[in-house]
């Protein structure tokens, strides 16, 4: 077994420019005499001389930093990616954008555009994609953010029902109904999680608030124009968000299970619920998606909202939804793809560390390939078996070229294509095993690859704001490759595919440490993975194979028992 060397920070440090004086000579003959026309002549090439020695001693005073994988706020980029313009222009100007025109009309207007550098650039880097928003999306869009400016936060509707909510007396002439994302899990689960609850709240006219938790406003800008999507500090619930589980006296399915909500009157009933819907959850939690449930449900002006799970899939399944979401999405495995976008945009210090490094590293590449590696192995890695995975994948696939081993580490003068490999991972083993071998040996096919890896935190640090921004930016990059290889069931990768709106190649889980044959497979659709779904008949009252019920609903690749949406014509 070959020895995987540790990370050296030598590998990201970007050469700081020589700077060469260059100095006036252009063979100036002198003549006899002192004619005054000459004598200023010569005169005003020195002071020419003396300004050019006077600039370049201020530069070499001042060199560039040398770190592009800092913490900084992002500021109009100086240089922008090739296919931002077709024609020469001063790319010092940052380019502007109409602001009705970002992705399709999805976005809204309205914003400033210092305080979201990413909501106005990020086009500037994404490849165009044939999937459009319908027109029923966006105009779904424009309601609800005329509903969540009437009832958000600190508005005269938002104050009438929290006073409702304090007294502990429901109400059912709310003007304003309201489902509350408690902050939960890792950064992959959040984004996916959010994005679920924001459908919900599209599909049953609920005002959408968010939990900050410990770093959601460092991490996302507003989507909503004028009124904030942040649940206010003194939100009277707020204390025991970490405490709600299951057994909660407030939770929905402890309420059924003890027959709580079968007699009440109206008046009864409580001004608020929370909904448990964590891998843990039971079967009268899973109610949540049933009908009748639902039905239920939308009685209660407050809903608050805990999972770890990205349960849209499960949504296509209720019938009252069905025609809704079919209108919303006539392309069914959009849905992350669309909302993500429209809800996910870095704050400027993530975008900075995004558009740096996409700068330094990768966008002169005529190819990007992305490579998420998250391994569930206990023990320190890098494993041999994991590696060996990812390589016979990636040339299997024609992703990479295979190298010539009998050939020396010569090719021939002239353009060759070049390939950039941004590769995500916890341990640095893998890049540098991957960097080296191309180094060492040449492409059969000629090809120039590079690889990069921003970052290697060794272990996930879920509550650590640095971590958090670096996953986030990652996450971003990886969404902004031509063709991605990702991870069996980590959130991570399938963030990075929805965003970017790529079918990735997934690697197989690796079972007893052994590289899997096959060692990976395209995925059906670009949607993620619902990894605890129901299985269960609302009508019949009894078990049912719910990746069964309709075409566009089946089981993921990666893990057999979780759900994922497709396309009806998608392969198996």
């Amino acid at each position: 077994m070959r020895r995987f060397k540790s990370s050296s920070s030598k590998d990201q440090r970007v050469p700081t420019p020589d700077f060469t004086e260059n100095t006036v000579s252009n063979g100036l003959e002198w003549e006899s005499g002192l004619n005054p026309m000459k004598f200023m002549g010569i005169f005003v090439v020195c002071l020419m001389g003396l300004s050019v020695l006077f600039s370049l001693s201020a530069i070499l005073q001042n060199p560039p930093s040398e770190s592009l994988w800092t913490v900084a706020e992002a500021r109009p980029l100086d240089v922008l990616p090739q296919k931002a313009t077709n024609q020469e222009e001063d790319l010092s100007q940052p380019v502007e954008v109409p602001k009705d025109k970002l992705f399709g009309d999805l976005l809204p207007m309205g914003f400033d555009r210092e305080s979201c550098l990413s909501r106005f650039e990020s086009l500037l880097y994404r490849r165009e994609l044939p999937q459009k928003p319908s027109s029923y999306l966006i105009s779904k869009l424009r309601r609800y953010e005329a509903l969540h400016k009437r009832c958000g936060p600190y508005t005269e509707l938002y104050n009438k029902t929290l006073t409702h909510l304090k007294s502990g007396q429901y109400t059912s002439s709310s003007d304003c109904n309201y489902i509350v994302w408690i902050s939960f899990s890792g950064l992959g689960n959040r984004i996916l999680t959010l994005a679920s609850a924001f459908l919900y709240a599209l599909l049953t006219d609920r005002v959408l608030l968010v939990d900050r938790g410990v770093d959601m406003p460092d991490l996302f800008c507003e989507p909503f124009p004028e009124v904030s999507w942040l649940l206010p500090l003194d939100f009277p619930v707020t204390h025991q968000f970490n405490s709600f589980n299951q057994k909660s006296a407030e939770s929905y399915g402890n309420m059924l299970k003890n027959n709580l909500l079968g007699n009440l009157s109206r008046s009864a009933l409580p001004p608020y619920v929370y909904l448990h819907l964590v891998h843990n959850y039971d079967d009268h939690d899973k109610l949540f998606f049933c009908h009748q449930d639902q039905t239920f449900l939308q009685k209660i002006p407050w809903l608050i909202m805990k999972t770890d799970n990205y349960f849209v899939p499960s949504l296509f399944l209720i019938p009252s939804f069905e025609q809704e979401l079919s209108d919303l999405f006539p392309e069914k495995a959009t849905v992350f793809h669309f909302l993500g976008r429209y809800l996910f945009h870095p704050t400027n210090s993530v975008w900075g560390l995004i558009s740096r490094y996409y700068q330094a590293y990768l966008a002169k590449a005529d190819e990007k390939l992305g490579i998420q590696i998250r391994v569930f192995d206990t023990g320190t890695g890098p494993f041999r078996h994991v590696l060996d995975q990812i390589l016979t994948c990636t040339t299997k696939e024609n992703l990479l070229p295979e190298i010539n081993r009998k050939e020396p580490i010569v090719t021939s003068l002239g353009k060759h294509k070049t390939k950039a490999v941004l590769l995500t991972s916890l341990s640095s083993g893998y890049s540098e095993e991957i960097r080296n071998m191309y180094w060492e040996y040449p492409t059969v096919t000629g090809e120039v690859i590079s690889v990069y890896q921003p970052s290697h935190e060794e272990y996930q640090q879920t509550e650590k704001q640095t971590h958090n921004r670096k996953a986030w930016a990652e996450m971003y990059l990886l969404s902004l490759m031509d063709k991605l290889v990702t991870s069996s069931w980590s959130t991570f990768g399938y963030v990075a595919q929805g965003l970017g709106g790529l079918k990735p190649w997934i690697l197989h889980k690796p079972e007893n440490r052994t590289a899997p044959n096959p060692p990976c497979r395209q995925a059906m659709s670009m949607e993620p993975c619902f990894h605890a779904p129901p299985f269960y008949d609302c009508k019949k009252k009894t078990g049912v194979d719910t990746g069964l019920l309709v075409p566009h609903v089946r089981h993921c690749e990666d893990m057999s028992w979780g759900l994922k949406v497709v396309e009806r014509d998608s392969e198996l």
